[in-house]
């Protein structure tokens, strides 16, 4: 079981996080998803830090023992907040440059990164493509069946759905994970090493906010304002680059390589992996932590 065994101050938050690896490795950030933890990571880490990385896992805002500094930040899960947690988290540990690595909520604030920061990233490993969300065009419907699979998205969008998420956080997350990784087989066990996460104070109001937010729905928190502008001219990413899509995920299934071809400038390589639904490095380790290796090596 991974443990954050680490917590810093870093922009607006105390960030816990697990760090693993030499000191002077090669810095690797591994960025987990909704609704998911650091314990997507829990062997995957331990490959990377083998290799002579120095691995750092982060609770995002909202999730496991990361808190706000002050009670009157703005309890928000846009893309620029993600993004900007993130280098806030490379300049507080004093990195000035590494390998950006995640899925789903981590895998945008990696691609933010990349995009607007380019020089702040060695390389970037992300499932779903170019992951920075176009609020743009939020509000144009995709097919039914893709609509379908975003039930949970626009159930948040109502009072209901935060009553429902408040609740009973552990019944809904564990149902998401059963409809995103229909091919992933996991207990009880596992599901409860990643449960405690979900306690989190600020968790509900983040992942409401997140979820309005990216349909235009509700505002942003303003410190991000010019940070969700720029991400709005839609960035192309420069740096070296590994995509996934897994064939088995409920959410995004896998989409042409064409379709997001041209928001990446640099050298890329998309790959997509059977048997495999939303959560890939704790579904496929060994894949995960491979990918990650390419890019150093």
């Amino acid at each position: 079981m991974m443990q954050a065994n680490q917590s810093i101050d870093a922009g607006v938050l105390n960030i816990s996080f697990n760090e693993s690896g030499p000191v002077d490795g090669v810095p690797v950030f591994l960025m987990h998803g909704f609704p998911y933890d650091i314990q997507a990571y829990a062997e995957v880490a331990p490959i990377l830090a083998a290799a002579g990385c120095r691995v750092i896992v982060p609770y995002l805002r909202g999730y496991g023992s990361t808190r706000f500094l002050n009670a009157n930040t703005p309890r928000s899960g846009e893309q620029a907040a993600l993004g900007a947690d993130l280098l806030a988290l490379m300049d507080a540990l004093n990195i000035s440059k590494a390998i950006l690595a995640g899925y789903d909520w981590g895998g945008r604030a990696a691609c933010v990164v990349a995009a607007l920061w380019p020089e702040r990233c060695s390389g970037l490993i992300s499932l779903h493509s170019y992951n920075i969300q176009n609020i743009a065009q939020s509000i144009i419907p995709e097919a039914p069946e893709k609509e379908q699979r975003l039930w949970y998205q626009f159930y948040l969008h109502s009072e209901r759905g935060r009553a429902g998420l408040e609740k009973d956080r552990r019944s809904f997350i564990r149902h998401l994970w059963k409809e995103w990784s229909p091919t992933w087989d996991f207990d009880a066990a596992t599901f409860e090493k990643s449960a405690p996460s979900f306690d989190n104070p600020d968790f509900v109001d983040v992942v409401i906010q997140s979820y309005r937010h990216r349909f235009g729905l509700a505002e942003g928190d303003p410190a991000y304002a010019d940070i969700e502008k720029r991400l709005s001219t839609q960035p192309a990413i420069c740096v070296p680059t590994i995509t996934f899509d897994g064939v088995d995920d409920g959410v995004r299934g896998p989409s042409s390589p064409a379709k997001h071809g041209h928001h990446f400038t640099g050298v890329r390589s998309h790959r997509v992996i059977p048997g495999v639904g939303h959560n890939m490095p704790q579904e496929v380790p060994a894949i995960f932590a491979q990918a990650v290796l390419e890019l150093i090596n």
